[in-house]
C-alpha cells in the first residue's frame, strides 16, 4: 500500500536482488534465528543470493545478528533474526468516549500507552490532535523519535472505507463522514497511515495475540453496538464496501415488534446491546443507567440482571448461529465492554449456536471471552500497520530506499 491510498506498489520482476529480499524476509518473520546456509537450504538459492539479501535487511535494521551457530569445525556461522525492535507503530483506538494511544514495535510489543477522555462528537480535528499529540509525547517519554515511526494505525467507532481511511456515514460520529483520516495524520507524521473499523482491528489484535494458528476466526464487539470482524482462510474480510459484519441489524424473531435507530424492528441491537439491556431492565423496575450498572449487578448476583445478560446471548447466539452454518469458524470470540459480562452472554450464546447448528460445524468450534480485553483493538491496530509495512512488495521497496540513501 502507499502512504496516500494503502494500497500495494507494483512488484518489478527486473529490479534485481534486492526487489525479492522481501520474499527472503518472511521466512525470518517467525523470530527464528537461521544461518545464512540454513536459508539457503529453505529457499533453494545460491549462498552468494542469501548473503547479498540478508546483507539489505540488516542495511535496514530489520534483521540484526542472533548469536552463532554451533560449528562443525573452524569458525562458527552466524545467525540473524527479525528485529522487532528496529522501527515503531503508532497505534490509536478511537471510541465513542475514550481514545487510547500506545507505541509498539513490530512485533506488537506495547511500548508505552495511554487513555484519554474524548468525545468522539468532537470531531475529527479535535480527536485527531489528540492521537497526535499523546503519540509524540509518548514517544519522547520512552526515549525514541518520530523518525523510527514505520507507521500509523487507527481504528474508528463506524464504517471505514478501507482502502481511502475515509469514515462513511457513521452514524455516532458527526463531523467524520468522508473526512480525510489519512491526509489529515500525515501533515504531521508522513509515513503509511491505515485506518478501519474498530472491530475489524478488535479481531486482528485478538487473534494475533491469543489464536494465530487459527485462520477462520469471528470476534463479536457487544458494547453500545454490536458489530464482528471477520478473518477466513486467514484473511480480514471487509466487503465490497467495508460494512462487512454488521450484525447490530439482522433482525431477530423475538423482536419483531422492537423498533431500532435505524428505524427497521427487530434488529440484534436494539435487543441485545448494552442500552439494550438497560431498558430492558428498567422496564422491570431495576435502577440501571448504564451497562456498567448491569455488570455490577450481575457481579452482585442479582438475578434479573443475570437472566437479562443470558437472554442477550441467547439472541446473539441465534444470529451467531447462521454465522457458524455459513463461515464454518473454529473460534468466536466475544469482546466489547458488555463481554466483560462473562459466562453470563456467553453461556446464552453457547446455548443457541450449539443447538442450532450442525454438529460438524460446532465439533471443534470454540466460544470463549476474549482475552485481549481492552487492549484488543490497540493491538490491531499495530497489526494492521505492520501486515502492510512487512509485506513483502513494501519491504522491498524500503531496501531499494535504503540502497539509494546509501
Amino acid at each position: 500500500m502507499t502512504p496516500a491510498t494503502g494500497k500495494l506498489p507494483a512488484r518489478d520482476a527486473d529490479a534485481g536482488n534486492l526487489s525479492r529480499a522481501g520474499d527472503l524476509f518472511q521466512l525470518l518473520r517467525d523470530g527464528r534465528a537461521r544461518t545464512r546456509a540454513e536459508l539457503a537450504v529453505s529457499t533453494g538459492l545460491a549462498r552468494s543470493t542469501v548473503a547479498s539479501r540478508i546483507d539489505a535487511l540488516m542495511l535496514s535494521g530489520l534483521v540484526g545478528p542472533a548469536g552463532e551457530a554451533l560449528s562443525s569445525g573452524g569458525r562458527p556461522p552466524s545467525r540473524f533474526a527479525f528485529n522487532p525492535a528496529a522501527r515503531l507503530v503508532l497505534a490509536a483506538d478511537v471510541g465513542a468516549t475514550h481514545v487510547i494511544v500506545a507505541v509498539t514495535d513490530l512485533g506488537g510489543n506495547i511500548l508505552a500507552e495511554h487513555r484519554l477522555a474524548q468525545q468522539v462528537a468532537d470531531g475529527p480535528e479535535a480527536v485527531l490532535d489528540r492521537v497526535l499529540t499523546q503519540g509524540q509525547e509518548l514517544l519522547s517519554g520512552a526515549g525514541r523519535k518520530v523518525e523510527e515511526l514505520a507507521g500509523v494505525g487507527i481504528g474508528l467507532p463506524g464504517p471505514v472505507e478501507h482502502d481511502t481511511g475515509r469514515p462513511v456515514k457513521p452514524p455516532i460520529m458527526p463531523g467524520w463522514d468522508g473526512f480525510d483520516v489519512v491526509g489529515y495524520v500525515q501533515r504531521s507524521l508522513p509515513v503509511p497511515v491505515l485506518v478501519d473499523n474498530d472491530v475489524n482491528i478488535m479481531a486482528l489484535g485478538e487473534r494475533a495475540a491469543n489464536w494465530p494458528e487459527h485462520g477462520n476466526f469471528f470476534f463479536v464487539k457487544v458494547a453500545t453496538g454490536i458489530g464482528s470482524g471477520i478473518i477466513s482462510s486467514g484473511e480480514l474480510q471487509r466487503g465490497a464496501n467495508g460494512t462487512a459484519g454488521d450484525l447490530g441489524h439482522v433482525q431477530v424473531a423475538r423482536g419483531h415488534d422492537v423498533l431500532c435507530a435505524c428505524g427497521n424492528y427487530g434488529c440484534l441491537e436494539a435487543l441485545a446491546s448494552g442500552p439494550a439491556i438497560v431498558r430492558a431492565l428498567r422496564g422491570q423496575g431495576v435502577e440501571v443507567a448504564k451497562g456498567a450498572d448491569v455488570l455490577r449487578l450481575a457481579a452482585d448476583g442479582n438475578l434479573q440482571a443475570i437472566q437479562a445478560l443470558r437472554q442477550a446471548g441467547r439472541d446473539i447466539g441465534e444470529v451467531l448461529a447462521t454465522v457458524v452454518n455459513l463461515l464454518n469458524p473454529s473460534v468466536i470470540v466475544v469482546g466489547g465492554s458488555m463481554g466483560e459480562a462473562g459466562e453470563h452472554l456467553v453461556a446464552g450464546i453457547r446455548e443457541v449456536v450449539y443447538r442450532r447448528s450442525p454438529p460438524l460445524a460446532t465439533s471443534h468450534l470454540r466460544i470463549v471471552l476474549s482475552m485481549a480485553g481492552g487492549r484488543a483493538a490497540i493491538l490491531g491496530a499495530s497489526q494492521m500497520v505492520t501486515q502492510y509495512v512487512l509485506s513483502p512488495a513494501v519491504i522491498e521497496a524500503t531496501l531499494a530506499g535504503t540502497a539509494i540513501a546509501g
